[in-house]
């Protein structure tokens, strides 16, 4: 991933970005996923999007002092968009799509940590960050395989992945 062509502050712009538009995605699927296991996941994955979105302003606001977090319309950088599903959409999908996305964020991480090798606290939060989405592509990774296996069976046993 080349992100010369960025300044620091698109950069930090476009990781809060991504960082609010995954917190939404993960709320919005917990809304509809009917497995309560797979609920109590995308939760906590909203859970340290939200985190990461704190962290990031924080470290925004240390390195452009007074200046005002104005997100755009869309990240300075391509990284992969999530959408919601619609309603024949099959869950297992929309988890492929945020597995890229977190393995994008990944990598993003991993380069934007470059930039900051005279800076070894925002180094070492964006290597953090790196190692976190590859976490959450972990989690989903797991999911998604159990989605492919159960998914299905609720067709035949609605109440099969009912939470109390």
């Amino acid at each position: 991933m080349d992100l010369s062509k960025f300044s620091d502050e698109e950069l930090f712009l476009s990781a809060i970005k991504n960082e609010v538009d995954s917190n939404m995605i993960y709320s919005k699927l917990a809304e509809v996923v009917k497995n309560a296991f797979l609920k109590d996941k995308l939760l906590f994955l909203a859970n340290e999007e939200d985190k990461h979105r704190e962290c990031l302003e924080k470290a925004f606001n240390n390195r452009f002092p007074g200046r005002e977090i104005v997100l755009p319309e869309k990240t300075y950088v391509p990284l992969p968009e999530l959408s919601i599903p619609e309603e024949n959409v099959l869950v297992s999908e929309v988890i492929d799509q945020a597995m890229e996305a977190e393995l994008a964020a990944k990598e993003f991480y991993e380069v934007f940590a470059e930039r900051f090798e005279d800076v070894p606290d925002l180094k070492q939060l964006f290597e953090y960050f790196a190692i976190m989405e590859l976490s959450h592509y972990r989690i989903l990774e797991v999911e998604k395989e159990n989605m492919e296996i159960f998914e299905k069976y609720d067709d035949y046993w609605p109440m099969m992945h009912i939470g109390t």
